[in-house]
């Protein structure tokens, strides 16, 4: 699966060059870091409640559409930003084996 979010980093860092009416993507970038938080945010809001909707339903369908959703738009906040997936999986890998609370220990978080 992770070929995947390789393609993915690949045409995201090109549509950062593309002009803004070539695709979606496009028109994130050259609207700008707010926009695109803007869409993080509102994918964020979108996936909670329907994480809510699936444990009433149970019913998971549009929690893993608003999750793709989620997890894309943190793609393009994180190209907007010269980072990739690659990063996180770097943290995650990193972080891998350590207990929870050894790792927020660690980062100076308690809770």
């Amino acid at each position: 699966m992770s070929h995947i979010l390789t393609e993915l980093t690949e045409v995201l860092e090109q549509r950062k060059q593309a002009a803004a009416d070539s695709s979606y993507v496009a028109s994130l970038h050259h609207k700008g870091l707010n926009k695109i938080l803007e869409k993080v945010g509102e994918e964020c809001t979108e996936t909670l409640l329907a994480a809510k909707d699936a444990e009433h339903s149970g019913d998971t369908r549009e929690l893993v559409a608003e999750t793709a959703d989620l997890w894309f738009h943190s793609l393009v906040m994180l190209s907007h930003l010269g980072l990739s997936a690659d990063d996180v999986m770097q943290e995650l890998a990193r972080r891998f084996g350590l207990s929870g609370l050894e790792e927020k220990a660690a980062r100076g978080q308690t809770d």
